[in-house]
């Protein structure tokens, strides 16, 4: 199924041996964490949705308001995405940059989130330059939450300062 809507949107033949990221089965215990800063409906997996409450809690008791992008994807949500994008015109080698392929995207997990807070635009790279960002860099692995994409990352994706992962508590510091 993957290989047909990879051929579908151009994806290369050789991106899951070139892009170094695994893929993601998608998320089956979701739970509903409210909406997103669009009003969309937002789902995490049960123990993200946690660590997310508990980690957007302390922000807030220190006075930085983390604000909930983007949560879980589903594939075909994800193969939408590019679409559009490629409806755009835009580059499929480009798109990569930006966005996973289908079946790659952590948010396919239910544990990845990208994050904003007020006064500042969405998934822009300038979100480096908040105080909230600068929160997320010093407590974001006391709740098991990583930075998936620094600057200059294996995976060739783009510098994303908005997009945290869950590892669990264990692991994520």
């Amino acid at each position: 199924m993957l290989q047909e809507i990879h051929e579908q949107l151009g994806i290369p033949a050789d991106y899951r041996q070139t892009c170094g990221m695994p893929e993601h089965a998608e998320c089956s215990r979701l739970v509903s964490v409210g909406n997103d800063i669009v009003g969309r409906p937002a789902m995490l997996d049960a123990e993200t949705a946690l660590a997310w409450s508990s980690m957007q809690l302390a922000a807030a008791a220190e006075g930085h308001i983390l604000q909930l992008v983007s949560a879980y994807r589903s594939v075909d949500y994800q193969r939408q995405l590019i679409q559009r994008k490629l409806d755009r015109g835009l580059d499929i080698r480009a798109i990569l940059q930006v966005n996973a392929a289908p079946g790659f995207s952590e948010h396919h997990s239910g544990r990845a989130l990208d994050l904003g807070c007020p006064g500042h635009p969405y998934l822009e790279e300038n979100f480096e330059e908040t105080p909230a960002f600068a929160w997320l860099l010093r407590r974001a692995g006391e709740f098991g939450f990583r930075l998936s994409f620094p600057r200059n990352n294996s995976f060739g994706v783009l510098y994303e300062p908005w997009h945290w992962y869950y590892l669990g508590k264990q692991t994520g510091q």
